[in-house]
């Protein structure tokens, strides 16, 4: 790098600039280059000549299309800058440039203010915790109001937006237009204007964190390293007002950059995440990737990530051809890539989006995704196979086109956002394979999952092969996607092969029997499994495990689930009933209405099946005046599943390429069993299904009418169904029941359970390969490192809202104020700990709060844990027995009864809720009995702990001996 671009720079940053549709996104990219002295010239969008709009199609339609970077100096910082699609329809290109960024500048149109695509923008910005500047631009147009802007970024954004400009922005703005002031454009001045806004504006800064707060108390300020720390912990969004077009407070959002960014620090050893795949104009295969650690050079050979390969995957090793180094059209060769920067390189054929190399993991599944389906219309004569071919190119340039040839109906079919993603990519197949394709009407793109646990059981032995796969399916939380783990013993069936059925169960999008629709939302635990010493091979774990998923499926409640929109509805207050009738037909959801002067503000969800054309009919029956903004909100069940499925017409027993039957063999030929018989043909028998059975039985000291809401689709949550759980949640019942404990045993009471787990997953070991896992949407592992004290600790993990709901008097004051029975329990519990001396750790779902980060919080002697978005109690329980359960004696409260075998599974002991309860008044009797014996054998039990002096002084004061 240093050959290519002369002097190092102290800090070398990826800054992208996300924005929705029309904000002037590429104009501030014009103003921040022409301003950093990278173009001599100002492009436009309406001119066409803008720097970064380097495709013919966005310079027609004066949109961004693909990402680009540009490689620009401010003062001592370089920046990659990487523009991002502000269209809707293209939001999955832009959310793929998210992996690699080190901060973020969101542009808010000020004549607009906040959209609903700038909200989803920030949500996702949160989601990949990037540090974030906000530009709000277009403050030279009527009606634009400074306060009323940033009251609205801190009411729908953050309460920690501050203005980080000039408290003048339009007397800024008019200054820039001056010609006597255009002179001090390019001069690289640094400006400080956060003290315009005197004392009020560092105490909301020092506001932001605690620590911070109790430094500005003392000493009275604050240091621009302090506001650089708040900025990286997105405690602080600092804010820009100004024009992009006329170089308005474009200076102040520089010098915030430069002043208030940090550079991250990255390892020595080689490490890649790959963002993007394209094609330069000769046709040669560019992946664009940030260099996360070490060093790249030319001809060094690539491959996969270690920690991504899996037994029986293809491991690939290449070479690097070319370094080259973007900006906008052009590049520049590099002989070698640093960490930080951001580069394309040629040579290689196996990489894709999301990738990481060296070191580096790959990325989790993307939030946005296409709801819409459509079939390709090719010409006549067009050789459908090799079009397919062609299109998979396509398919690795954006992976969420999801390219599909549909055997059944000899058909290709598209994954797309909306119309003008449509019209783009007829515009690409066009000018890259010269053909003319259409696309017919766009159908919704479902999903399906299951309402309760169930077993899947797949064989494939046909003759000298053999394989037996036996998959726990498990409902997850919503928008969790899949996740793959396994409670198998390494006794009863090797790591290699465990690991290769993990595999498979990734390797694939698996299809459900209701409709066909991808699965989601689902956890499948791999229980056990047989492989032959002679005559298994990989290829008959891959049957077995997709034969097993399908069996499960056939077995289990399925449930449709349809995308959902979260909605904005602005409209004059005398349509608002109409409004109301309509999202009611929709079958849609609303909140309160809210009014601002004689406009009405409607919010809330309906399905996209019934909003993706309402816009029109808004614009019809407001005159115009109404404004409707959607954001893909998730995946919720269908409410006319019936109707959807007898349309679709799939026929889960003609799918040949997905069987749900097993083969087995007898008299040396092999023969199919339906999926409904392989229980009677099985090797294996788990036990799981009659466990099942026997765990339904409600503990007879619980009422029967108690009932816990379930936490997903009205059935079963994540880990065997959770009960629902969360400070504004109430009991009673809903769908699908979740199986209860019928253990009751205490600390050493656990002979019955290991028995049931030892038949089910073999002889419990503390060093097997318990919980092996590869997620494909999972939260990341909770920090233990707190709790660990020394070894052989005694650690007791409590679920809260499980106890709560399970003890008749906590869970009666739950009914009216659940977060007084969250402080019962708590104090309970410190007691409790008093006498035994365990390091106690109460945990509490706080999965449904939005935007919720995980809260260790010390109360008196005990921990208590509030888990973060998306995280169920059972999930932070299990990960970190998981971490301890090694090294300390861990036992966790809960009556979960799955729940209770898989915590076995990891080395850990149980208790019951009714165990836990019954310790707990044994506690209290012990300890009454203690007190009364010391009361009764002394008189001077006050001064039981006292020192033998001090107490030698009192007694003698006691009897008179003494005066004090």
């Amino acid at each position: 790098m240093a050959e290519t671009f002369g002097k190092n720079p102290e800090k070398n940053l990826s800054i992208g600039i996300l924005a929705h549709v029309d904000a002037g996104k590429t104009t501030l990219s014009e103003a921040l280059l022409y301003l950093s002295g990278k173009i001599r010239k100002l492009g436009r969008v309406d001119h066409k000549d803008a720097y970064l709009d380097t495709s013919p199609l966005e310079r027609e339609r004066g949109i961004t299309i693909f990402s680009k970077q540009a490689i620009l100096d401010l003062g001592d910082t370089r920046v990659t800058l990487l523009d991002t699609p502000g269209h809707v329809d293209f939001s999955a290109e832009m959310e793929r440039t998210l992996q690699v960024l080190d901060y973020a500048i969101l542009v808010i149109n000020g004549a607009d203010g906040v959209q609903g695509h700038t909200v989803t923008l920030w949500r996702l910005l949160e989601r990949y915790q990037i540090p974030t500047f906000i530009f709000i631009n277009k403050m030279d147009q009527d009606g634009a109001d400074q306060e009323a802007l940033l009251a609205e970024l801190r009411k729908r954004l953050s309460e920690n937006c501050l203005d980080f400009g000039p408290t003048d922005i339009k007397t800024e703005i008019q200054k820039e237009t001056d010609p006597g002031s255009r002179a001090e454009q390019n001069t690289n001045e640094i400006f400080h204007t956060e003290a315009e806004h005197g004392e009020e504006f560092w105490e909301s800064l020092a506001m932001c964190d605690e620590h911070l707060l109790e430094k500005y108390l003392e000493e009275g300020e604050v240091g621009p390293e302090e506001v650089t720390r708040l900025i990286i912990e997105r405690k602080v969004f600092p804010c820009y007002f100004g024009s992009a077009l006329k170089m308005g407070g474009v200076k102040y959002l520089i010098g915030g950059l430069e002043h208030y960014t940090a550079n991250p620090l990255y390892p020595e050893a080689f490490g890649a995440k790959v963002y993007k795949i394209a094609r330069d104009e000769q046709g040669n295969r560019l992946s664009y990737m940030k260099i996360t650690g070490g060093t790249l050079k030319v001809k060094d050979l690539l491959t996969t990530s270690k920690g991504n390969v899996a037994a029986g995957e293809e491991i690939w090793e290449e070479k690097a051809d070319q370094i080259r180094i973007y900006s906008g059209a052009k590049f520049e060769l590099a002989k070698e890539a640093k960490a930080g920067t951001v580069c394309a390189v040629t040579g290689l054929t196996h990489t894709f989006p999301g990738q990481g190399l060296g070191i580096t993991e790959n990325s989790n599944m993307p939030v946005l995704e296409p709801v819409l389906n459509y079939r390709i219309l090719l010409p006549e004569g067009c050789d459908v196979h090799q079009m397919l071919k062609k299109l998979k190119e396509l398919e690795e340039e954006d992976p969420q086109l999801h390219i599909v040839w549909d055997e059944q109906l000899g058909e290709i079919h598209a994954m797309l956002m909306g119309d003008v993603q449509i019209e783009i990519l007829k515009r690409l197949i066009w000018e890259r394979f010269h053909v003319a394709v259409d696309f017919g009407t766009g159908n919704i793109v479902y999903k399906e999952t299951i309402a309760a646990p169930v077993e899947g059981v797949g064989h494939f032995e046909p003759l000298r092969h053999y394989a037996e796969v036996h998959l726990l399916l498990e409902p997850g939380e919503p928008g969790s996607g899949l996740q793959f783990f396994t409670a198998c013993s390494e006794d009863v069936l090797d790591r290699n092969w465990q690991r290769l059925i993990l595999t498979h169960l990734e390797e694939k999008e698996h299809r459900g029997v209701l409709t066909g629709a991808p699965i989601t939302d689902m956890q499948i635990t791999l229980l056990t499994g047989r492989a032959h010493q002679k005559h298994t091979e990989g290829g008959d774990f891959r049957q077995a495990t997709y034969r097993a998923i399908r069996q499960g499926l056939k077995k289990a409640t399925s449930v449709l689930l349809e995308p959902y929109y979260e909605f904005r509805l602005e409209i004059p207050v005398d349509t608002v009933g109409r409004a109301m009738t309509d999202i009611q037909k929709m079958q849609g959801t609303l909140l309160p209405p809210e009014t601002e002067d004689m406009t009405a503000i409607l919010k809330g969800k309906a399905p996209v099946s019934a909003m993706r054309d309402y816009q029109k009919e808004v614009v019809s029956y407001t005159r115009g005046l109404g404004r409707l903004f959607c954001s893909l909100k998730g995946y919720e069940p269908c409410k006319n599943q019936e109707e959807i499925v007898e349309q679709i017409g799939y026929d889960s027993e003609r799918d040949l390429d997905n069987p749900t039957g097993s083969v087995f063999c007898a008299h040396g030929a092999g023969f199919v069993v339906p999926w409904y018989q392989v229980e009677e043909y099985m090797h294996l028998d788990t036990g799981i299904s009659e466990e099942f059975d026997d765990l339904s039985a409600e503990e007879d000291w619980q009422s029967t009418e108690s009932g816990e809401e379930n936490a997903a689709y009205g059935g079963a949550g994540s880990q065997s169904g959770n009960q629902a759980r969360g400070a504004s949640q109430t009991s009673g019942k809903s769908g699908y029941q979740p199986p209860k404990s019928a253990y009751r045993g205490s600390y050493e009471d656990d002979k019955e359970l290991q028995a049931i787990f030892e038949r089910t997953f073999g002889p419990v070991k503390r060093d097997r390969m318990s919980s092996y896992k590869k997620v494909v949407t999972a939260p990341s592992s909770p920090s233990t490192s707190s709790y660990r004290k020394k070894d052989k600790e005694e650690y007791l993990l409590v679920d809260g809202y499980n106890i709560i709901f399970a003890w008749p008097e906590l869970k009666e004051l739950a009914d009216a104020d659940v977060r007084a029975a969250q402080t019962k329990l708590m104090d309970i519990l410190s007691n409790y700990q008093g006498y035994k001396k365990c390091t106690l750790i109460l945990v509490f779902d706080a999965y449904k709060v939005e935007g919720h980060q995980e809260e260790v919080l010390t109360y008196h002697n005990i921990h208590v844990v509030y888990t973060k978005e998306a995280e169920t109690a059972d999930q932070y329980i299990e990960k970190t027995v998981h971490k301890i359960g090694r090294q300390h004696q861990v036992t966790v409260a809960t009556s979960d009864g799955l729940e209770q075998i898989i915590i076995m599974g990891q080395g850990a002991n149980r208790i019951s809720a009714r165990g836990l309860k019954e310790e707990i008044e044994e506690t209290r009797k012990q300890l009454r009995q203690e007190w009364h014996q010391r009361r009764q054998s002394s008189h001077t039990y006050l001064f039981d702990h006292a020192d033998e002096e001090t107490a030698k002084l009192m007694e003698e004061v006691r009897l008179g001996k003494k005066k004090l």
